[in-house]
């Protein structure tokens, strides 16, 4: 297991590269500071801080992307009271949960369960609840978030008048839909939604993945 000493790099960290992207962006990227758990984070994670990843985990308490649609974990803030070791425990078996939308769908890293391409990622739709494979690693991911290809990929996701209920929903949840988005009744524009917890919408997530055999 390696040490602090051997994962920190002060001298050659992503930071700076994660930060110049959220400078670039034409939409919000908040990048939160750290908390006092980024070491045992870090630690944990065992990823160096020279990898978007570890950078992310070790010097930022996470990222707020788009008025706070797409969040991106760390090692945990007030305005993202989540860290990603953390939020992975008892949810995660062969990949690792590294970000989650207003919408209640989930970004991984697949470790192996879910495909032969370990290391990329994948997103868990919630108009399907199915693992979409995205075709690119962690650091592509956060450099394809600060670009106008997130609202593309959001296109069928948004409703009229999504930014101003951003002001209302806290990055520890994301809406529920009813009918549900991936039913033939539901829909973003018509089905009932309310705000729930993050940690409820997954659970929900793999209860009703595992009744559809998914």
């Amino acid at each position: 297991m390696r040490t602090l000493d051997d994962l920190i790099d002060a001298e050659d960290s992503a930071l700076p590269l994660v930060k110049e992207w959220a400078q670039g962006t034409k939409h919000s990227f908040e990048v939160l500071p750290p908390s006092q758990d980024r070491e045992r984070v870090l630690l944990a994670l065992q990823v160096t801080t020279r990898s978007t990843m570890g950078a992310v985990a070790y010097e930022t308490g996470g990222l707020l992307l788009d008025h706070g649609w797409l969040r991106v974990l760390g090692s945990g803030h007030p305005k993202l009271p989540r860290n990603i070791v953390d939020w992975n425990k008892e949810r995660s078996a062969g990949f690792l949960l590294v970000a989650d939308d207003v919408v209640g769908g989930f970004f991984a890293i697949n470790g192996g369960g879910l495909g032969d391409d370990a290391g990329a990622m994948y997103y868990w739709a919630p108009d399907s609840l199915a693992w979409e494979p995205l075709e690119i690693g962690y650091s592509d991911f956060i450099e394809w978030a600060s670009t106008d290809r997130l609202q593309a990929f959001y296109a069928d996701l948004r409703w009229s008048g999504w930014e101003a209920e951003m002001k209302s929903i806290g990055a520890d949840q994301c809406f529920n839909f009813y009918p549900f988005l991936w039913t033939k009744e539901g829909a973003v524009q018509t089905s009932a939604r309310k705000a729930v917890s993050i940690a409820e919408q997954y659970a929900l997530n793999t209860e009703l993945a595992a009744n559809m055999g998914g």
